[in-house]
């Protein structure tokens, strides 16, 4: 569960530490205080995208630190596949946003992937807002639902391995299928290639030591003389006495002294090795002298391989690795070509066992929603009977066609939200409360299938008042006493039900605007609610009221 959250230059927040109870906290304020600042801090250290606008104007920086407590498995799991070292008993996530548009994330101090961070933010944290009824607005997402609410998630995945292998198939036996002067003209063309290079034999990087030979070849006076001139220097001739006889010369002045000065002994002996090193060295220039006697024939061809191999690599290249390369898998696809027949039929029957099993998978999951949906119907059916939705009739519509990623299945979610109404698409018939009543109503019954201990619903009653506002805030108060809830809210029916109260404030500072949030005892409640309730103009009736709805809904 979410313990705190630090925030510091975050957008009108200069800093701000809020702490948070395990069961219900509310957030209110007024319209623009900052609340979807507060949700888009907690989206931060989740892993989302962020914008630089976020950071404060003047920072360098916006820094939202994160402290959870009591750690789930999958959350352990996640943290381990990544690297990173599980403590059960905290988590401490900080995000950083730079004001030029970087980022970056570290859990328990170790840096982490902004995608590591959203995973591991995806275990933590269940965040429900307004946008999140726009997937009731689109059919094609019900699927997602259903198959959550069914913990369908390991078989999909084993089905869609399935699935895509299929897809391969089906893709390697249209292109066996070829238009046969399509394919006669392609084996023509392979087997052109593969001659054309075949018939130059080229050895892997044969381009680049041809030329160094000819590099050395062209440069080879040039060389020669410069070794001839080193060895002179080492062996000397008639007029110049070499280094090599010199050395020789030092040896023979103190070797008649090693026994009357034992510190000359050692240095006669190295003069001795380098005398034979320099001749050895003097030897092996002469071989390499003698190897760069240049022969026309060879020249000749090494500027005729270097030309033809030049050739080749502009046709098939650029590089000689390209052309290499493309004669391989010119030899792979004329074999497929020339073997099309033969691949074709064993490829026809394996797809045939394999349409079957993927057949059989897609078949396994449908009866599994068919048989999830009739529980799903029951059980969303009593949550919005609970939130004052009580002749509402939902269906959940499914029909099969063509094998899809999804199996056979298309799944839609209508409504009846009158008695006498044949039940039809929730985008066409549900208004804003109604969106966000059966959205709740969804939250909390796919909720109790997962391991999510954190849900943050984000203005949820856009579009309720009264008594189905009351409703709303109850179900949130009965969850919360299985999970932490975190909810921001406008309406005082929903406000009174929280366990801790947090008030985000906007306020002028020294010419700025800075927002703080400050949690509220029993007398800054009362003021809150009835300014909810009724305005700025409060008046004892209101503090009254106020009170006497704390009293009964949360105890104070």
């Amino acid at each position: 569960m979410l313990r705190e959250l630090y925030i510091e230059n975050l957008a009108v927040i200069e800093k701000a530490s809020i702490s948070f109870g395990e069961n219900m906290n509310v957030f209110t304020g007024e319209t623009g205080a900052g609340k979807s600042i507060l949700i888009g801090g907690i989206n931060a250290i989740l892993g989302q995208r962020v914008g630089k606008d976020i950071v404060r104007t003047g920072a360098s920086k916006a820094t939202v630190t994160a402290c959870f407590y009591d750690i789930g498995e999958q959350t352990l799991a996640k943290l381990a596949e990544g690297g990173l070292d599980a403590d059960e008993d905290e988590l401490i996530i900080t995000r950083e946003i730079r004001a030029d548009g970087g980022s970056s994330a570290r859990i328990n101090s170790r840096p982490v992937s902004i995608t590591l961070l959203r995973e591991i933010g995806q275990t933590l944290v269940n965040i429900h807002g307004q946008h999140d009824n726009q997937i009731l607005m689109s059919p094609e997402k019900h699927i997602a639902i259903l198959d959550d609410y069914a913990d369908l998630g390991g078989e999909l995945e084993v089905y869609r391995l399935s699935f895509h292998e299929l897809q391969a198939m089906a893709k390697r036996i249209s292109a066996l299928k070829i238009d046969a002067n399509k394919k006669a003209f392609r084996i023509n063309e392979l087997q052109d290639i593969i001659a054309e290079i075949d018939a130059l034999d080229i050895k892997e990087n044969e381009d680049a030591e041809i030329e160094r030979e000819l590099d050395i070849s062209k440069n080879s006076v040039i060389l020669s003389e410069a070794i001839y001139k080193a060895n002179l220097l080492l062996k000397g001739n008639d007029d110049i006495t070499g280094v090599t006889a010199m050395v020789g010369e030092a040896s023979d002045e103190i070797s008649g002294y090693t026994d009357i000065l034992e510190a000359l002994e050692p240095l006669n002996d190295r003069l001795a090795s380098a005398a034979i090193e320099l001749d050895d060295i003097a030897m092996e220039l002469s071989s390499v002298a003698d190897k760069l006697d240049v022969d026309p024939k060879r020249y000749d061809y090494l500027n005729e391989r270097f030309a033809a191999l030049r050739r080749i690599k502009k046709k098939y290249g650029p590089e000689l690795s390209d052309v290499l390369a493309l004669l391989d898998n010119s030899r792979k696809e004329l074999d497929i070509l020339l073997s099309a027949d033969e691949d074709l039929s064993r490829l026809e029957a394996q797809m045939k066992e394999m349409l079957s099993i993927v057949t059989g998978k897609a078949k396994e999951l449908s009866a599994k929603r068919k048989s999830a949906g009739e529980r799903f119907v029951s059980e969303v059916t009593s949550e919005l009977e609970f939130l004052n939705m009580p002749n509402v009739r939902l269906v959940v519509s499914q029909s099969t066609g063509k094998l899809t990623v999804n199996g056979l299945d298309t799944i839609e979610f209508l409504i009846s939200a009158n008695l006498g109404e044949d039940p039809r698409p929730i985008a066409k018939i549900a208004s804003g409360g109604e969106l966000s009543r059966i959205m709740l109503a969804l939250k909390n019954v796919i909720a109790e299938k997962d391991s999510i201990d954190t849900l943050i619903f984000d203005e949820i009653d856009t579009g309720v008042s009264g008594r189905a506002a009351q409703k709303i805030g109850l179900k949130l108060k009965e969850i919360s006493r299985l999970r932490q809830v975190i909810c921001v809210t406008h309406l005082s029916q929903i406000a009174v039900m929280a366990d801790d109260h947090l008030l985000i404030e906007k306020n002028i500072v020294g010419g700025r605007t800075v927002t703080s949030v400050n949690k509220l005892d029993l007398e800054g409640r009362k003021l809150e609610i009835a300014r909810i309730m009724g305005g700025e103009n409060i008046d004892e009736l209101m503090l009254e009221n106020a009170g006497n709805l704390l009293k009964t809904y949360s105890g104070s």
